[in-house]
């Protein structure tokens, strides 16, 4: 635990990764309080900030304040989920008029980072949880930077100059987008690529960057010999001694690096109510 100017406590999870941030009102952040959060965020990766109240103003200027945010990505109709803030994602299993009123709905979240199949990730994601069925749908979290660093110095040396291949084609629960088919070639597939290990811009730290298992490719190998590597690396880097579960209460807003944490969203009884609302801050290419 540590004690920070203005009554700020950084309480450790006692896990690989991740904090909670107490004593801090996320609609009234001053500079000094701000320091404290994002110095808290490079060390942790993940901080939970309990008992939050806020609207989709309050949200999107305080992820502001870590840099430009993303626009939601658009609805299937078209429209924005929140036409007077576009940059808020509505993440929800609540149906009005036959419409679901978010994405993702109930089912499981796989293991991934946010947004890879795009040449310019972000760099974060604050998930604030507006209805929440405590003890569902759970989130968990994996630190890429230990995971990383654990590996075997010959498996480091061998991923420092390989690149993955990213696949666009289906969400993090594995639904297809749309405007895409069902199978392609690897050297088809839509989808960004990026380096095997990325530098953590800020901290300077290495991490596994795998972003998904689906559908994803190691550039110039073989598909076996990629799928086998894959799978080595999927396998370790989400151990239980890397990962930190978030155990959802409603006003927690939870903030991650999306540069070097995966993360994935357990199931949930449907006709459970679940609301919450997302801002993504934009990032730069992985290098």
């Amino acid at each position: 635990m540590t004690a920070e100017p203005d009554g700020i406590t950084v309480v450790p999870s006692g896990a690989a990764l991740g904090a909670d941030v107490r004593g801090v009102d996320l609609r009234r952040v001053d500079d000094a309080a701000f320091a404290v959060i994002r110095r808290a965020w490079l060390g942790h990766k993940v901080l939970r900030f309990r008992g939050q109240d806020l609207d989709d103003d309050a949200l999107a200027e305080f992820s502001r304040r870590f840099g430009e945010l993303d626009m939601a990505p658009i609805t299937r109709s078209g429209r924005p989920f929140q036409p007077d803030r576009p940059e808020v994602t509505v993440i929800s299993n609540i149906v009005v008029d036959g419409q679901p009123i978010g994405g993702l709905g109930a089912g499981e979240a796989e293991w991934h980072s946010d947004m890879s199949y795009n040449e310019i990730p972000p760099d974060g994601s604050l998930l604030y949880g507006i209805e929440v069925p405590e003890g569902h749908g759970d989130t968990w979290f994996a630190d890429m930077v230990a995971a990383h660093d654990a590996l075997p110095e010959a498996m480091r040396a061998r991923l420092a100059g390989l690149k993955c291949k990213h696949d666009a084609t289906r969400n993090s629960a594995g639904e297809l987008r749309a405007g895409y088919e069902e199978h392609y070639e690897p050297e088809d597939r839509p989808g960004a690529v990026h380096p095997m290990v990325r530098t953590h811009p800020e901290t300077g730290r290495k991490a596994l960057f795998l972003g998904r298992r689906r559908n994803a490719h190691v550039v110039g190998l073989p598909p076996e010999e990629s799928d086998r590597l894959l799978d080595e690396l999927w396998a370790f880097c989400t151990r239980p001694r890397f990962v930190w579960v978030q155990k959802w209460r409603q006003g927690d807003a939870v903030l991650w690096d999306n540069r070097c944490v995966l993360h994935r969203r357990d199931p949930f009884d449907p006709s459970l109510r679940r609301l919450m609302h997302r801002t993504q801050i934009r990032g730069s290419r992985p290098y």
